[in-house]
């Protein structure tokens, strides 16, 4: 298990040069990237760079809109096989995407259906290459409940979707959404480490799980709302040895220098990180 830096989730725009370095500099060993600009850049140079900061690439967010009209989803999965290429090249076999927990128009089995329709074509093309797919479930009440329809925003919910598409796909779990689903470390116990693709940090404001807001967070040493220590030992517990990334959205880091914003939350997540008793 490793400290990553995603530079677009804190509201630094980047390069994926500028991005290495900056991991580099604030001494994340890993960094979350954009596939299609690297597919762009190429294979070789990617590489180089990735080499000349000495930095683990570690996964990257899956671009295709499938929760959308057909044609967009389709288009998009015609251009996937060449962007898993590239990734499996690079040696990263990680990727990830969200799923909306509520519909104002497909009850939970329809929005099930829709899901293994789509994403299962996903799953195979990513299978073909060696990669993992991870899930991320949305766990706030004000954001499922905010629709005719409710969809699935807890683990277990998530793990019955991950077991119909297929044996790379797993659970992108998020501390967030892990508080506001009121999920224990028991609840991450019960996963074997191949279970879990990717891993996300971050704290809450001080207020109850079922009214926060899916977009108000912290930094991981913000508040204590969340209890990360038991976050972190229970997935290293478990055995994940993927990366961890801060997901903050925060309106303070977005409005700082890009290597302000990043040294700060290599700050608060080293913080974190220690105190879980992690070697850093």
């Amino acid at each position: 298990m490793y400290p990553s830096l995603s530079t677009g989730v804190i509201g630094v725009k980047a390069s994926f040069q500028e991005g290495l370095e900056l991991a580099a500099k604030h001494g994340f060993s890993g960094y979350h990237f954009d596939i299609a600009e690297v597919h762009k850049l190429g294979v070789e140079k990617a590489r180089d760079l990735t080499n000349a900061n000495n930095i683990r690439l570690s996964a990257w967010g899956l671009p295709l809109e499938f929760r959308q009209d057909e044609g967009r989803y389709r288009k998009d999965v015609l251009a996937l096989p060449a962007l898993a290429k590239t990734a499996s090249e690079l040696g990263v076999f990680r990727t990830a995407t969200w799923i909306l927990s509520c519909s104002d128009t497909l009850t939970y089995r329809q929005n099930f259906d829709l899901h293994v329709k789509r994403l299962k074509p996903v799953a195979e093309v990513l299978l073909h290459h060696g990669i993992r797919f991870g899930l991320e479930y949305v766990g706030p009440k004000t954001f499922w409940s905010s629709k005719r329809y409710t969809f699935m925003h807890t683990m277990t919910e998530m793990l019955e979707l991950c077991d119909v598409l297929g044996p790379n796909v797993g659970l992108l779990v998020d501390s967030f959404h892990w508080f506001t689903a009121k999920e224990t470390p028991d609840d991450l116990k019960r996963l074997a480490a191949t279970q879990i693709v990717d891993a996300h940090i971050n704290n809450a404001p001080k207020l109850p799980a079922d009214e926060q807001q899916d977009l108000t967070r912290t930094l991981p040493d913000e508040t204590k709302t969340i209890n990360l220590n038991a976050y972190l030992q229970t997935l290293q517990s478990v055995g994940y040895d993927g990366p961890v990334m801060v997901e903050p959205f925060s309106k303070t880091l977005s409005k700082m220098s890009a290597n302000d914003a990043c040294a700060a939350t290599a700050k608060s997540l080293k913080k974190v990180w220690k105190q879980a008793g992690l070697e850093w």
